[in-house]
């Protein structure tokens, strides 16, 4: 077991002059990831990824030229005099529906009953539509009837190729429908199915193996002994990594010794992404930063950030690993900042931010020690405008208080105090949580 003493902390731990910016620490993080590689996954397992490859049509869309309207086939050239007082009458030689051949060619003087999508028949230029036009018998009053054809008469001049659906109007086959590169949301899938794709070639989803360490962690449904406490890192930051387009695996809780830990973290060999939580504090016991250092290629940051300052990334092998702090809410902070961007990277994602909106603020807010403050808050449109409202009481780690917010206040590093009906920047945890301003 290691050490209960845990180590003292250095003169220069909290000079922020001495920490690491977020944005530096992102980038250095950043520098370790590349997109990973493709696979190929059938179009519904393909939502929210990226395409590696140029997706040409093997077809045309529409395949044939067809009908936009319900309405009558004719030619254009045979409704030019059209007027009220001078109509153009039209013998109606035949009906053709949506997925149906044309029964013959569009004879002159004819039209055909058509309905939308139908192919037109050769011959014909044009469509009217039904409310365009009067349909009498053969005798010139009523309506037709199954066994007499029926006219129809036209008070105008129809245009050429007045709704119809030219074939490769919206689709020339060969042509390239989605770039490499493109994110694949369901639209983009109604395109690839429309032109005969069942799969479609995308960067693969990252697998993210989570940790949570320390003696005092026990998993739910597991009874606490004295001074311990539930898990809720581990599955929060599953569930942020799926959230964020990433697989989870959870390895659960490594107690405070060198074997356990070396174990745990062995679960987690051909994931893309080792994340931990807990044991990187000055004030934590030396078992995991020992570990990581004796094993991997670690480094110890102290980010300028709250909550969060204390941070580990390196490679465990050749696997890059990210210590988060085991506060709960220092620990969401730091993978908004550093572990959603990772998992965009390797997802081919070119925007890595997240989503970002000013609002003006309902409460004051303190801003001390020099750090970016990243502050619970939740954002709702009111009046017009986006208003965010800091907590109202508790602590920064409480949980309650966490899972209530839909969104970080962020304050700079050069806000002391930031006041209510301030303009501040507010990071979302999630776009769905905000609809647009009307």
């Amino acid at each position: 077991m290691a050490s209960r003493e845990p180590r003292r902390p250095r003169p220069d731990w909290d000079d922020p002059q001495t920490m690491l910016s977020v944005d530096e620490a992102r980038a250095r993080i950043l520098s370790a990831f590349t997109p990973l590689p493709p696979v190929t996954l059938p179009l519904l397992d393909a939502l929210g990824l990226v395409l590696s490859e140029d997706v040409p049509s093997p077809v045309n869309i529409p395949p044939f030229r067809n009908s936009a309207m319900d309405g009558f086939a004719l030619r254009f050239r045979e409704t030019e005099h059209a007027t009220p007082d001078s109509p153009r009458t039209l013998l109606v030689s035949g009906e053709i529906a949506a997925g149906q051949a044309p029964p013959s060619e569009l004879v002159p003087g004819t039209a055909m009953r058509i309905m939308t999508g139908a192919p037109l028949p050769a011959g014909a230029d044009a469509v009217v539509r039904f409310e365009d036009v009067m349909e009498f018998g053969p005798a010139g009053t009523g309506s037709g009837s199954a066994s007499s054809p029926a006219r129809i008469a036209l008070a105008r001049a129809v245009r050429f190729s007045e709704n119809v659906r030219e074939a490769g109007e919206d689709v020339v086959a060969g042509s390239t429908v989605l770039p490499t590169g493109t994110v694949i949301g369901p639209l983009q899938i109604g395109l690839l199915a429309a032109i005969g794709r069942a799969e479609v070639n995308v960067v693969r989803r990252p697998v993210v193996a989570i940790l949570s360490t320390g003696d005092e962690v026990v998993e739910a449904g597991m009874e606490l002994g004295p001074a311990q406490i539930r898990n809720s890192n581990g599955p929060m930051l599953a569930a942020m990594t799926r959230q964020f387009g990433g697989v989870p695996r959870q390895l659960g809780i490594a107690q405070d010794s060198e074997a356990a830990l070396r174990e745990r973290l062995g679960a987690g060999g051909g994931a893309d992404l080792l994340l931990t939580s807990g044991g990187v504090s000055v004030g934590d016991f030396d078992v995991v930063k020992q570990v990581l250092q004796r094993d991997g290629r670690i480094d110890l940051w102290r980010v300028r950030m709250k909550p969060g300052k204390p941070l580990a990334f390196g490679l465990m092998g050749e696997t890059p690993l990210l210590g988060l702090p085991g506060n709960p809410a220092a620990a969401a902070v730091a993978f908004s900042q550093f572990g959603r961007p990772a998992i965009r990277k390797m997802l081919g994602l070119s925007d890595l931010a997240s989503r970002t909106v000013r609002a003006t603020l309902a409460a004051d807010i303190e801003n001390r020690g020099k750090r970016r403050h990243f502050v619970r808050g939740v954002i709702v449109n009111e009046q017009g405008g986006r208003i965010v409202r800091p907590p109202s009481a508790g602590r920064g780690g409480a949980l309650t208080g966490l899972a209530a917010a839909n969104c970080f206040i962020v304050l700079s590093e050069e806000c002391d105090r930031a006041h209510a009906g301030d303009t501040v920047d507010v990071e979302l945890f999630d776009d769905t949580y905000l609809e647009p301003l009307s």
